[in-house]
């Protein structure tokens, strides 16, 4: 059993659908995080993170679906962050506006640092593995580090990603999840994009969807 992450890891629930939203940092008095997935409510979320006492030292988007992205130009802009995104689902946020619901307001911004996934990336002191993990999306991104695991909406406490939506497939959904638990170790957190965090060995264990991973 690995010692626990060292990692602080604080959860908002921001925008439309209240999606995850998570601000990450080295330690307590760290004074850089890495936020990931900034939903919408920049305002208040710059706020949370002037009470942490800490700046944005960039912005990482596990993919493109709307209610993920609607923070990202005001954050961006506000706090001078370089935004890292999945370089083939770049164009879900530089065309924002034209892919929200009716009545939803959101900007349009173009990512500074395009990801393939399997990159290294160095952050407020952290060090984030990408993992490219489609099936939710095709070119969806997972961040690890420290043995937490931010899965957007790959895999969640007791369920998985749609995989009624363009570009979404069952089968390479399932796969991606089968990468990450021979990647990862079963204590590994995984933080969703929705709902409360889990871990990876709970999931293989008592998932419903997850049957076909039980099975091989």
């Amino acid at each position: 059993m690995s010692a626990p992450s060292s990692l602080v890891v604080d959860r908002y629930e921001l925008g439309p659908i209240g999606t995850n939203c998570y601000v990450v940092r080295a330690s307590r008095d760290a004074g850089e995080a890495v936020v990931i997935d900034p939903g919408g409510d920049a305002a208040e979320l710059r706020l949370e993170l002037a009470r942490l006492g800490a700046s944005v030292a960039a912005i990482l988007i596990t993919h493109g679906h709307w209610d993920h992205l609607g923070g990202v130009a005001d954050l961006a802009e506000g706090t001078g962050a370089p935004v890292y995104m999945a370089e083939d689902e770049r164009a879900m946020l530089e065309n924002l506006p034209d892919l929200v619901p009716q009545g939803v307001i959101a900007r349009s911004y173009t990512p500074d640092t395009f990801l393939q996934g399997d990159e290294t990336l160095e952050l407020a002191g952290i060090e984030f593995e990408t993992v490219r993990v489609p099936g939710h999306s095709p070119g969806h991104l997972a961040y690890h580090a420290d043995g937490c695991l931010f899965s957007g909406d790959v895999l969640f406490a007791g369920s998985v990603g749609r995989t009624d939506l363009p570009g979404a497939d069952w089968e390479t959904l399932v796969e991606s999840i089968r990468i990450l638990s021979e990647r990862f170790p079963p204590e590994t957190i995984v933080y969703s994009g929705h709902g409360v965090s889990t871990t990876l060995g709970s999931e293989l264990e008592r998932n419903p969807f997850l049957a076909p991973l039980r099975a091989s």
